[in-house]
C-alpha cells in the first residue's frame, strides 16, 4: 500500500479532547450537556452504533438520556417521546437512530424534532441554513469528512471532488458543504450515482473521490487517478463484517485513503458530539 491512511480515530480523539474542555466549563457553571437518544426496535448495528455514541459522550462529559422502544411501537408513541425530549430542559440535542421499523414514518418523526435540538443537522431548517451558508449544526458525516481531509492537508479548495451517492445523510449535504466558499471547501463538486454509465470515466477526473453509495467494493483501483484522495463513506454488511464501498486495492493507487475501519465512522460520531456541545452552548 502506498497511500497515506486517513486515520479518523486519531483526528476524532483530538477533537473530543477539545470538546471535553468546553463541556467541562459548562458543567462547572451547573449546565451539564444532555443528549437524548431514541432507539426503536432491536436492529443490531443500530444498537451498537448508539452504544458507541454513548461511549463518546461519556468520554467528553455529555450526559446521555436513552429511551428504547419495542419494534411494535406506534407512530404516536415515537412522536410522543420526541415531544417529551423537546420539552426536557436537561436535553440539549436529540438523536433518533435510523432506520426506524417498518410502519413508522421516518420523515414525520425527524420533522418533529426541535431544529435547535437536531444533533444530526438534517432537519429541513438546518439543511436550509447549510444551503444559505448560515451558521447551524452541520450534518455529521459530511462535516467529519471535511475535517478529516483538512487535518491531513488534502487539497480541496479549487479542486474537483466527485461524490458517488446522493443520499440525505452524506451525498447531498456533502456536495452543498464542499461547494461553499469556506476553509477546507470551495471545491468544484460532481455528484453521481450507481445508475450512471461508466462511473470510472467520471471518478478518474476527481482529485478527491468520496464513495457513499452503500455498495461493497464499488470503487476499484482502475477508477482512481493516481495520487487522488479516496474516502470510503458508504458501508454495507456481510454477516458481521462491515464492508467499504472502496476496494482494498485502491490503496495502491491513491495518495490518501480511509481505512475500512476507523476512518469516517469515528469522525461522524465526533461531529455529533460537537453538535451536542454547540447546542448546549447556545442555551442561556
Amino acid at each position: 500500500m502506498s497511500a497515506t491512511l486517513l486515520d479518523g480515530e486519531r483526528v476524532a480523539g483530538r477533537i473530543k479532547m477539545q470538546l471535553a474542555d468546553r463541556a467541562g466549563r459548562l458543567a462547572a457553571e451547573g449546565r451539564p450537556i444532555g443528549l437524548g437518544t431514541i432507539l426503536v426496535g432491536d436492529d443490531g448495528p443500530s444498537a451498537r452504533y448508539v452504544a458507541m455514541k454513548h461511549a463518546d459522550c461519556a468520554e467528553v462529559g455529555v450526559v446521555s438520556y436513552h429511551e428504547h422502544l419495542p419494534a411494535n411501537a406506534t407512530q404516536v408513541e415515537v412522536e410522543t417521546l420526541v415531544d417529551a425530549m423537546n420539552a426536557d430542559e436537561r436535553i440539549h440535542s436529540i438523536l433518533v437512530q435510523l432506520p426506524l421499523p417498518e410502519g413508522i414514518n421516518e420523515a414525520e418523526v425527524l420533522l418533529r424534532v426541535d431544529p435547535a435540538k437536531d444533533v444530526d443537522g438534517l432537519h429541513p431548517t438546518n439543511l436550509g441554513r447549510l444551503v444559505m451558508g448560515a451558521p447551524g449544526p452541520l450534518p455529521c458525516t459530511p462535516a467529519g469528512i471535511v475535517e478529516l481531509l483538512a487535518d491531513y492537508g488534502v487539497p480541496v479548495e479549487g479542486r474537483h471532488v466527485v461524490i458517488i451517492g446522493r443520499g440525505l445523510t452524506i451525498g447531498r449535504p456533502l456536495a452543498l458543504l464542499l461547494a461553499l466558499k469556506r476553509p477546507g471547501c470551495n471545491a468544484a463538486v460532481t455528484v453521481v450515482h450507481t445508475a450512471v454509465a461508466d462511473l470510472g470515466a467520471i471518478t478518474r477526473t476527481g482529485d478527491v473521490v468520496v464513495a457513499a453509495a452503500g455498495r461493497a467494493g464499488l470503487v476499484t483501483a482502475d477508477m482512481i487517478r493516481p495520487g487522488a484522495a479516496v474516502v470510503g463513506a458508504g458501508t454495507s454488511w456481510s454477516g458481521k463484517r462491515l464492508l467499504s464501498d472502496v476496494d482494498e486495492a485502491v490503496a495502491d493507487v491513491a495518495g490518501w485513503i480511509t481505512p475500512r475501519l476507523g476512518g469516517v465512522g469515528p469522525m461522524t460520531r465526533a461531529m455529533l458530539v460537537r453538535n451536542a456541545v454547540l447546542a448546549a452552548e447556545k442555551v442561556r
